[in-house]
């Protein structure tokens, strides 16, 4: 459990979450939306939310691509599709407007302390979601 040890954690970009209760200031205010709705929705044991816009070509300061992940016993028995359900519900309005992308990792207290490795971010293929597609 990365609470628990001494080990960085492999997520990549900058880490605007901490362990536990130690959620800090740090990130926009996207960030701090993020940080707080899931720890309000799904009271993690661990959470890190990743600001990857940066990597995206966007804008400076834009807010557009993250990665979290959060561990909760909430998602005890759940398979990985309805955590990731459970995240989108608590992100609701911010997948709807200026989140563009989010890579989930959802895990139980249990399987964190098993393995806390977390997947990399995915590349960006580019492209917006107001973008217009031509076909």
């Amino acid at each position: 459990n990365a609470a628990l040890s001494c080990s960085p954690s492999p997520m990549r970009g900058p880490l605007l979450a901490a362990a536990g209760g130690a959620m800090g200031g740090a990130g926009g205010p996207l960030a701090r939306t993020i940080r707080a709705k899931l720890t309000a929705a799904l009271q993690p044991t661990h959470l890190e939310v990743r600001d990857d816009s940066p990597r995206h070509g966007g804008p400076p300061g834009a807010e557009t691509h993250f990665g979290v992940l959060v561990v909760s016993g909430r998602f005890a028995g759940l398979p990985p599709l309805q955590r990731h359900r459970l995240v989108h519900e608590a992100l609701r309005a911010e997948l709807a407007g200026p989140l563009h992308a989010l890579q989930v990792t959802a895990r139980t207290p249990e399987q964190w302390q098993s393995d806390p490795r977390v997947p990399s971010a995915p590349p960006c293929l580019g492209g917006s979601k107001r973008e217009q597609r031509r076909g």
